[in-house]
């Protein structure tokens, strides 16, 4: 639908014409966009027609995914202006901007939180509005201000800084932030951290973290601090940030991730901690490649591990290459992959006890790796050396880490079957199902899917049967 007849829309037009692309064309990919984020569109072009000719405004998602199909065209971000619908959403910008001044950057993060918190106490509708407007391309300004200078000269506040939505009072509370406020943060970030972990991103504890953010840190943030403090204080609201984007990466929220994560980065530079910015772009990494852009993936993951070395443990170096791995699996290049998995496994044997691994990278161990490997493997359609690390990767404890327990049954149940032991992967897949019902993941449910579409072609068999039954309401569930 689309209301508001106002006059034509030149803006639109203009761009169109620069992107070389017709009305017919512009409806195909809005139409497939939206079947993507799982929205049933059926604009055609008589719909664009009315959109530039007579200026009426698409509701919904249309806006960003015109502007995003235009985008991907023209290779590089198209903002609502732009194309002349930017009063289609009042802040379809925020949490975009990579600023280089501190100030700004406070700004920029804080703004992030409240409109996140007020979505969210509104039933979510800002990040429904706001559905298809993820563009890896947004990623290319941070990665490459933060190649550049990845910290800040100095981050010493010595007033508050004045921001709408946050009152005076308080701020007031906190009227000069020192290391125990610090400290608050951090074990926030790490009970963040377990939950996520063993519920799933879509648990209501994990969403408490938006709260954490608006309630707790932004006061900090815009409040009196020395420059040692504020380094920790940036760093802290980081690593929450950072957990934020990761929580709505896993529930499908791709464009407050991607919000979320361009905040983390900055306030990683703040905070004049290169391995944490590195993980703020392996976590974009992995974002761009589960969406299917593995060169950017590659290009992001590189540029954490060109920034770290000689900084960044080597627990932490083997982990970057793990992901620049799955990037490039994804990718299809099995050559590139290979060397950089042989890479990661070569910096973890090299990783030892004391060795000031960051508290953020607890997770990662010999058997995360192997998984990861294992999904690498399946990229590359590898079911032996799939089957291989995927052992490995299960023989180890379940409680701590379900989500994960349950993505490694999939690729193991993904790799039986393209070996011909359509039993074993019937039972891995039931296992997974069961797993998979016990958190709140929309990722672990897509992996479910996934494994069910290669089921198909067996689909008359009991066993298959049984298996879509028992995830049938796995798959009808909200997450």
């Amino acid at each position: 639908m689309s209301r508001e007849q106002r006059g034509p829309n030149e803006k639109l037009g203009t761009v169109l014409a620069l992107a070389g692309i017709s009305n017919a064309g512009l409806a195909r990919r809005v139409n497939d966009l939206g079947s993507q984020r799982g929205l049933t569109l059926r604009y055609d072009k008589t719909s664009v027609a009315r959109w530039v000719s007579k200026g009426m405004v698409p509701q919904g998602a249309a806006p960003h995914l015109i502007a995003a199909a235009i985008g991907q065209k023209l290779g590089r971000p198209v903002p609502l202006h732009e194309i002349g619908l930017a009063d289609a959403d009042p802040a379809p910008e925020v949490g975009l901007a990579f600023p280089r001044d501190v100030g700004e950057a406070v700004r920029s993060a804080t703004d992030l939180y409240r409109l996140d918190l007020a979505g969210r106490r509104a039933g979510g509708g800002i990040w429904q509005s706001l559905a298809g407007s993820f563009a890896v391309s947004a990623y290319a300004t941070p990665a490459s201000r933060w190649l550049i200078t990845p910290a800040d000269p100095s981050v010493e506040r010595e007033a508050p800084l004045p921001a709408s939505g946050i009152t005076a009072a308080t701020v007031g509370e906190h009227a000069r932030v020192g290391h125990s406020d610090v400290a608050k943060l951090r074990e926030a970030a790490e009970d963040a951290r377990r939950w996520d972990s063993k519920y799933g991103g879509g648990d209501w504890r994990s969403s408490m973290v938006p709260e954490c953010l608006r309630v707790d840190a932004a006061p900090l943030l815009l409040a009196s601090y020395s420059d040692e403090v504020g380094r920790a204080l940036f760093g802290a609201t980081a690593e929450l940030t950072r957990l934020a984007g990761w929580m709505a990466f896993d529930t499908g929220q791709q464009e407050a991730a991607q919000r979320y994560y361009i905040q983390a980065l900055r306030l990683a530079r703040a905070a004049a901690d290169v391995p944490l910015g590195g993980y703020v772009l392996a976590s974009m990494s992995l974002q761009a490649t589960y969406r299917g852009f593995a060169d950017e993936g590659v290009d992001l993951a590189q540029a954490a591990l060109e920034r770290n070395r000689g900084l960044a443990t080597a627990r932490t170096m083997s982990f970057f290459r793990l992901v620049e791995a799955r990037a490039h699996a994804k990718a299809g290049d099995g050559i590139a992959a290979a060397a950089a998995l042989k890479s990661a496994e070569g910096w973890l044997e090299r990783s030892r006890e004391g060795d000031g691994d960051p508290t953020w990278l607890g997770f990662y161990s010999y058997d995360r790796f192997c998984a990861d490997a294992a999904e690498c493997y399946r990229d590359l359609k590898a079911p032996r050396e799939v089957r291989r690390f995927t052992e490995q990767a299960l023989s180890r404890p379940t409680e701590e880490f379900v989500r994960s327990h349950g993505l490694r049954l999939v690729v193991s149940a993904v790799a039986e079957l393209e070996s011909g032991n359509l039993d074993a992967a019937c039972a891995a897949g039931t296992r997974a199902v069961e797993v998979a019902g016990r958190i709140s993941s929309a990722r672990t449910t897509e992996y479910v899917r996934d494994l069910l579409h290669r089921l198909e072609p067996y689909g008359d068999e009991p066993r298959v049967m049984e298996l879509r039954e028992r995830a049938r309401p796995l798959l009808v569930a909200p997450v």
